[in-house]
């Protein structure tokens, strides 16, 4: 069926997501329903321009449209729009809400995603898989999350500037931002998500390939928004848990109270 694609023929990159056909089912449903807008409409003017030309009509008519073809036809517009909301859009996200509870349950990654003008900064909760407590006072740079190492649970927690994931595994990221609004995108995952400071919103997706992609922000940001991009890799479950495993031991050693005490 990707021959009949129109989203693939306008480009879009593959999907790599469990749930990412789902989404590209609906924007093909929709690019098919705009085709067929575009050429009604298109064959429609064409018609006017011909049946009334001033060659064929050389005296004004002030008596309007005589019948209601055309209210038939926007009707039936509004119709299909609504078919695609409540049969398409609206399921798509309540299997998309529902599924928030289930993936909880199936021992997800977990990382803090913190954008920042203008770049991303991952935070990882280490071995323990306990999250670090934050406080925006202990920050020392607009790309620092603020970790509190008064905290036993974010001795192991470590820092990363690419996100990195397992294959085959549900991933939950928390979404937020240390300055303004930014939208974290993973187009080839078909995810996307506010970055509102103040807050943290979490996203979740199981990636279907190992890969190496990118990141960008959807919401105009600064004059740097263009550049700020970021890299993505998905890994092989033992690689991702010898990486993670090297970079809490390595926290871990770093942040003791005795490590601590001598900064």
């Amino acid at each position: 069926m990707t021959s009949l694609s129109p989203s693939k023929f306008l480009g879009i990159p593959e999907s790599f997501s469990t749930h990412g056909g789902r989404v590209d089912h609906m924007m093909d449903v929709v690019h098919w329903l705009m085709i067929a807008l575009f050429i009604g409409w298109t064959l429609f003017l064409l018609f006017c321009l011909v049946r009334f030309r001033q060659g064929a009509n050389p005296k004004a008519s002030y008596h309007g449209v005589r019948n209601h073809v055309s209210s038939h036809l926007e009707i039936g517009i509004v119709i299909l729009e609504a078919v695609l909301l409540l049969g398409f859009a609206f399921p798509l996200w309540k299997e998309r809400t529902d599924t928030w509870e289930v993936v909880q349950q199936q021992d997800p990654v977990r990382v803090r995603v913190i954008g920042y003008q203008y770049g991303w900064t991952y935070h990882y909760p280490g071995e323990d898989g306990k999250f670090g407590r934050i406080d925006h006072r202990l920050k020392t740079s607009n790309m620092d999350p603020g970790i509190d190492l008064d905290d036993p649970n974010a001795h192991d927690d470590f820092i990363a500037s690419v996100l990195k994931l397992p294959v085959n595994r549900p991933a939950i990221l928390n979404i937020t931002s240390n300055d303004v609004i930014h939208g974290y995108a993973i187009v080839p995952m078909r995810i996307q998500q506010d970055a509102i400071p103040g807050r943290e919103i979490p996203m979740w997706f199981t990636p279907t390939e190992e890969m190496e992609t990118y990141v960008v922000c959807a919401q105009l940001c600064g004059d740097g928004h263009a550049r700020m991009a970021g890299n993505m890799e998905v890994i092989s479950a033992s690689a991702f848990n010898e990486w993670a495993g090297q970079q809490s031991a390595a926290s871990l050693k770093a942040n003791t109270p005795e490590k601590v005490a001598l900064r």
